[in-house]
């Protein structure tokens, strides 16, 4: 079971919990095996040949690695100091599995919020786009799960996320666009409601420099 836990004992918190985690999907890697094996025989190549012979093994375990994320505590504090301006992360970089082709995509993820009641140890805003990120996925999606279990554990003023991704399934194939980004973004609370706080935080993620 993979699930995301935090030292805050608010049962809002624990509600949020229930609504996201859950035991993830089992793996049986030896099926995955197998079933590599049957699609290379489709696709008209030896899978018992020296330089495919280990190839599903590979194949499998590769997978796996991408669909199953660590668990990990989401480290939160008191707001004692009344901290109220933004607090943001840039450029985390992540990678995920695009859901209708099985092709990677990966980017940067811009993360903020505006604190309220309790402030939240920043590695632990990577450490939730990793968490979504490993699964099949949409970047449109992934971008709404982020930003919503943000909202819904820490309860701060506002929530603002933006991705920023390549993917192979449009630069390797169909258009063949490569270098071409995707931009997504879901903004909350203040962050969506007040247009300075929204300009401030969407010049900062457009910002570029260190």
């Amino acid at each position: 079971m993979t699930a995301l836990t935090w030292d805050a004992d608010d049962a809002v918190e624990e509600l949020a919990l229930a609504r996201i985690a859950g035991d993830s999907p089992v793996i049986d890697l030896l099926a995955a095996q197998r079933a590599v094996t049957d699609l290379l025989h489709a696709l008209g190549r030896d899978p018992y040949s020296p330089h495919l012979r280990d190839t599903p093994r590979r194949v499998a375990t590769a997978l796996a690695q991408m669909l199953t994320p660590a668990p990990f505590q989401l480290t939160t504090f008191p707001n004692d100091e009344g901290y109220d301006e933004l607090v943001l992360v840039r450029r985390i970089p992540f990678s995920s599995l695009c859901e209708h082709h099985l092709l990677p995509f990966s980017g940067v993820a811009h993360v903020g919020y505006l604190p309220g009641d309790r402030i939240v140890g920043l590695s632990k805003l990577a450490r939730v786009v990793h968490h979504f990120a490993r699964d099949t996925q949409v970047q449109e999606r992934l971008t709404a799960q982020i930003a919503d279990f943000l909202e819904q554990t820490l309860r701060p003023k506002g929530v603002g996320v933006v991705l920023e991704a390549e993917h192979l399934c449009m630069s390797l194939r169909g258009v063949q666009a490569v270098g071409a980004r995707t931009v997504t973004s879901r903004l909350l609370g203040t962050l969506r409601d007040d247009p300075r706080s929204r300009g401030e935080f969407m010049t900062l993620t457009t910002a570029t420099g260190g």
